[in-house]
């Protein structure tokens, strides 16, 4: 089954046009923001909204086909950050700079280490938008 336009445009709005995971706008990626499966369809994620979310190609393509990561700290194995039903400020932060995310509970920190949220990339770009005043996200 495919996602109707409709349903893509309401979850864009939902989503506040931009990445669930990096918080990254869509004004500020080359291309457009993705429509991510929570669970994906592999795994028998459905096309139903409660399921689907907004991501940038970096964060959507890290996550694959992932929905658990290990916590670098505990050890644990843990589900990633699901964007629709957990607030970012309770897994996720930013640093005193705004170039980094940091996490701040076990989830948090197992999505960062399995989306690279923090690739060479990613910071180098955060710090030229903070730069400018177009980051870190409010």
């Amino acid at each position: 089954m495919s996602i109707s336009d409709k349903l893509r445009d309401k979850i864009r709005v939902q989503a506040g046009n931009r990445c669930g995971y990096c918080l990254t706008p869509q004004h500020l990626v080359y291309g457009p923001l993705e429509i991510d499966h929570i669970i994906p369809s592999i795994l028998d994620g459905t096309d139903d909204e409660s399921n689907l979310w907004l991501a940038c190609r970096m964060c959507n393509s890290y996550k694959g086909i992932k929905t658990h990561a290990i916590d670098p700290l505990t050890g644990e194995r843990v589900p990633l950050f699901n964007p629709r039903m957990q607030n970012w400020n309770e897994h996720l932060s930013w640093t005193a700079d705004g170039s980094h995310i940091a996490g701040i509970s076990p989830v948090g920190r197992a999505t960062i280490t399995a989306l690279q949220m923090n690739t060479i990339v990613a910071v180098g770009m955060r710090r030229r938008w903070v730069d400018v005043g177009w980051h870190p996200p409010r």
